[in-house]
């Protein structure tokens, strides 16, 4: 398994957050590049997007927009993928008093840095 994983105290135990996926063709599928589009959403040979601050995988929609539907298990090896984090993510906000949409977001809930410092 191609997983690494950080643990990250949370004052309740140890959060993993993905920082590699499940498998080489999972891996693939997330960072790949294309030549003739800057966008995953533009191109249509991009199958897979991968979420780090909420840590959620979901298959690309190509109908002109950035829409994805969330996926629970890898198409390619079958495993089992991280629960999402996307509600801890805005409770987090909450907590701290930052209304998205309204508020600046600080630059670590752009990406996994958050579930370091987030209670569970």
């Amino acid at each position: 398994m191609l997983r690494a994983t950080l643990l990250a105290s949370t004052g309740h135990g140890l959060l993993p957050a993905v920082t590699d996926h499940c498998c080489e063709a999972m891996s693939r599928q997330v960072n790949a590049s294309c030549d003739q589009h800057d966008d995953p959403y533009s191109c249509p040979d991009a199958l897979v997007e991968f979420s780090a601050k909420f840590q959620e995988y979901g298959l690309i929609i190509h109908d002109g927009g950035t829409s994805s539907s969330a996926i629970g298990f890898c198409s390619w090896c079958g495993r089992r993928l991280p629960e999402s984090q996307r509600e801890r993510w805005f409770e987090e906000l909450e907590r701290r008093g930052i209304e998205p949409g309204e508020d600046d977001i600080p630059a670590e809930f752009e990406d996994e840095r958050w579930l370091v410092s987030a209670p569970r």
